[in-house]
């Protein structure tokens, strides 16, 4: 054993050497920058609807909700993760409406909001649960991460819809710097600063109980690994319990986990990049999944090594954060227009711009069956 105070399944090499490019798992390729824009002067990416508490999307005079990150379409793109604000988005159909910030500027006890989730309680209002990245007010960006719930009223007036500004924004879970290491680096580079991330709310109906699942981080030899935290609310509280999933030293960076329920199995997902693995492109950027009984497990990994959706070889980094919903529609955004041995990453502001979508990606179809699974597009025009 190589780590300390955990359990949870595990994700090993053994499982990533059953791994072998298939269509049935390969996304179709798109051009990222291509694809028309639904905020023109922002950057948008790592989408998720305000959820019933059944789980499907709420819906409001005809239109879904979503939130999704934003930050001014400028500069090199990885640097809009300093800059991330939650926005709030209608969809009807195909077409996509701008909503405005979902929060007052200020309102994070972060100097940044990173992903969450979000669910509509019968009393009127929406806990968001989202990350607070660093602190408010600090000088330059940093790297702690907490989990923060805001529990605002929603308005919808006059045809508009937007959320009350008057919620407390209360931190109601950090990593315990035991089972779970601090997210609390003062500098970092992207993708390699442990995770304290992205709560995935989640009702289980086999106890009514709600549960969030958050991308975490896990001692592993001289360095940390990849884990899929899980915890519980009782009595209005929140508390970690142990893993659900631990990525066995192959990957550092489990994100965006979220569980749906489908013909009575839970289906566990999360999204990686290539360059997580280790070592790096040992596995392609793609959506993964375990499927088990229960939400605490026994977990085994779907198709024998874990992935669900890949990105086209031809197109390594054109998408990335999918989401599943319980009618197994997938959504994600368009990252990067690359090709095989190229880091969009690691190239001048210039050239990253122009090869980046910033947007939604046209949405995909899952089939599961069993411990199998497969993808097919839904539409190629998201307007």
């Amino acid at each position: 054993m190589h780590s300390r105070g955990r359990s949870g399944a595990p994700w090993t090499r053994r499982h990533l050497d059953q791994l072998t490019e298939t269509g049935t798992a390969t996304a179709p390729v798109i051009d990222p920058p291509a694809l028309p824009r639904i905020l023109p002067d922002l950057d948008l990416w790592d989408l998720w609807p305000i959820q019933e508490e059944d789980g499907s999307p709420s819906v409001i005079d005809g239109r879904e909700l979503w939130m999704a990150l934003s930050a001014p379409a400028l500069g090199h793109p990885e640097e809009r993760h300093d800059q991330a604000r939650i926005r709030l988005l209608g969809k009807s159909g195909d077409a996509w409406e701008d909503l405005g910030n979902a929060f007052a500027d200020g309102a994070s006890p972060g100097s940044r909001e990173w992903s969450g989730s979000a669910v509509r309680r019968p009393d009127g209002t929406v806990s968001v649960f989202y990350t607070a990245a660093g602190r408010r007010g600090e000088a330059r960006p940093t790297y702690r991460q907490s989990v923060v719930e805001t529990r605002p009223a929603l308005v919808a007036d006059r045809g508009g819809v937007l959320l009350g500004r008057d919620a407390e924004h209360r931190e109601v879970l950090r990593s315990d710097g035991l089972t779970y290491l601090p997210a609390d680096e003062s500098d970092g580079a992207p993708g390699r600063i442990r995770a304290f991330r992205d709560p995935g709310w989640f009702r289980d109906p086999a106890d009514g109980r709600d549960y969030l699942l958050v991308a975490a981080s896990t001692a592993w030899e001289d360095g940390f690994t990849g884990a899929i935290a899980l915890a519980e609310s009782r009595d209005g509280a929140w508390s970690l319990l142990p893993p659900l999933l631990v990525a066995e030293g192959v990957n550092h960076e489990l994100e965006r986990p979220h569980v749906i329920v489908h013909d009575s199995w839970y289906y566990l997902f999360f999204s990686t990049h290539r360059h997580s693995f280790h070592p790096a492109d040992r596995a392609p950027t793609g959506l993964y999944g375990f499927a088990a009984p229960s939400l605490t497990g026994p977990y085994e990994p779907l198709n024998g090594s874990g992935l669900v959706i890949q990105n086209p070889s031809v197109a390594p980094d054109q998408a990335y954060a999918w989401l599943v919903l319980p009618d197994l529609r997938v959504v994600s955004f368009a990252n990067y227009r690359s090709h095989q041995g190229m880091d969009p990453r690691s190239v001048g502001a210039a050239q990253a711009r122009a090869g980046f979508g910033g947007t939604v990606a046209p949405m995909l179809r899952l089939v599961l069956n069993g411990m199998t699974t497969s993808v097919s597009p839904v539409t190629w025009s998201p307007s």
